[in-house]
């Protein structure tokens, strides 16, 4: 985790809330005052946020007292206490609505990153996010998908080639795409992994064919073809399936030999974990 990045983003965050300054708690609340809170799991999942919010209440009051009882990646149930803080009331009340917020979204995505992998976790094959993030979200929700388990792809358009059915089409062909992606990297003295999208067996021959490519991706292919496609690679080359990916059929699409699985439904789909941050009285 880049805590630099992190730390800026709590910033902002802070600033977008507090703005000209918490009025109500300034008006209600004593500047000096301290106060005792724990966070409660009101739901079933995995936990994900919690050395997060250790940094945010440190980042509001650095004399802030924070014991952590369960750890991010842990399975949590109804009524468990996934820390406690005691620091300046003022501060906890910034805190809480940032804290609450990313908690519940980064354990909601720590859950279904859990469950996918359990489902295939006897098998060789890894699950990968995608990049069907929340904008500006990216770097927590891709750390709370391999909190729960699953595992990262690219971070961004900038750490590898992926050529896919719209690059294909501007470019004319597989072949020309694949031979560009090449002189790119050499004009630009880069040394990147590239994929490439297939959308049926025709298109993977000409990807065997051509060569050049470190992985292959099988987009919405039906099971009986993409076995028959993995079996056709044979591995040459890693092997990928996306789309139309689920929970109750990851493990059909895993049997099929595939060394990887992209998943965008770890981001886009997961909901949000039910937590509450309360004062002790």
């Amino acid at each position: 985790m880049d805590f630099k990045l992190l730390k800026n983003f709590i910033d902002r965050a802070i600033e977008e809330d507090v703005g000209s300054g918490d009025h109500t708690s300034n008006a209600c609340i004593p500047a000096d005052k301290t106060d005792s809170a724990y966070l409660l799991v009101k739901d079933i999942g995995v936990i994900a946020g919690v050395d997060l919010a250790k940094t945010i209440f440190e980042r509001l009051d650095p004399d802030c007292e924070f014991q952590k009882l369960i750890a991010d990646g842990e399975d949590v149930k109804d009524g468990d206490i996934v820390f406690k803080v005691r620091c300046n009331t003022r501060k906890f009340l910034m805190a809480e609505r940032l804290t609450l917020n990313l908690m519940q979204r980064m354990s909601g995505i720590a859950t279904a990153s859990s469950r996918f992998a359990v489902e295939v976790e006897d098998l060789p094959v890894k699950i990968l996010d995608t990049r069907k993030t929340t904008p500006l979200l990216r770097f927590l929700e891709k750390w709370a998908v391999k909190i729960g388990g699953s595992h990262n792809y690219r971070s961004g358009l900038y750490d590898r080639m992926m050529i896919k059915d719209n690059h294909i089409d501007s470019c004319g062909s597989i072949q020309k795409a694949i031979y560009r992606a090449h002189q790119y990297m050499e004009d630009q003295d880069l040394d990147l992994a590239i994929t490439v999208e297939v959308r049926n067996l025709v298109e993977l021959h000409e990807v065997l064919e051509t060569g050049g490519v470190h992985r292959i991706m099988f987009d919405n292919f039906e099971l009986p073809i993409l076995r028959e496609a993995v079996a056709t690679v044979d591995g040459k080359f890693e092997t990928e399936a996306s789309g139309g990916i689920i929970l109750r059929n990851v493990r059909e699409f895993a049997l099929t030999g595939v060394d990887f699985i992209s998943v965008g439904a770890l981001t886009h789909s997961a909901g949000s974990l039910d937590l509450s941050l309360k004062l002790e009285r």
